[in-house]
């Protein structure tokens, strides 16, 4: 029993308190490399949904080559999405996660409807993409090396190794 004679059962705020984030980072910096952060996380959405996309929809000659490079790239892709959204959980933020949160965020744009045999502006499209989330990992990636987030810069870097080399490889599919 705690001192107002009542348990933990009955009032939860009796429990210790969680403690402030004190990691080595500022709380400003944290919030800069955060927001950073979940522009990173709407543009891999994206980039991550249209490539899942693509993938269900490919026909043609190209059906099956490229039906198992956007399956590798989009599980590589979702993976990638839970790390990015717990670091900004660890650095004391909410995570985006609806729609209208991604859309407001994200630096890809919808582009028109894609037919299902066109593969070759599927792959225009998902290289475009990849570069974009490569750009807006390298501006967080700036941000997050100044404040000395180790950890963010870390994952940001294996980011952009992805998505560098997944837009060099859609793009040698175009010449």
């Amino acid at each position: 029993m705690a001192k107002n004679g009542k348990s933990l059962a009955e009032d939860p705020n009796l429990g210790a308190k969680a403690p402030d984030i004190d990691i080595g980072i500022s709380p400003e910096d944290r919030k800069k490399i955060s927001e950073n952060l979940m522009k990173v996380l709407a543009d891999a959405f994206t980039l991550y949904l249209k490539t899942h996309n693509f993938h269900w929809n490919i026909t043609g000659p190209m059906f099956n080559s490229l039906h198992v490079m956007f399956e590798t790239q989009y599980n590589e892709q979702w993976v990638a999405l839970d790390e990015i959204a717990e670091r900004i959980r660890a650095l004391g933020y909410n995570v985006p996660a609806s729609y209208a949160d991604f859309q407001r965020l994200s630096t890809i744009q919808d582009e028109a409807k894609v037919e299902h045999t066109d593969w070759r502006e599927m792959v225009r499209q998902l290289t475009l993409g990849n570069e974009s989330v490569s750009r807006t990992a390298r501006k967080a990636l700036e941000v997050a090396d100044k404040a000395g987030d180790d950890p963010s810069v870390d994952m940001l870097t294996q980011r952009l190794q992805v998505h560098e080399k997944n837009a060099w490889m859609l793009r040698s599919l175009l010449q």
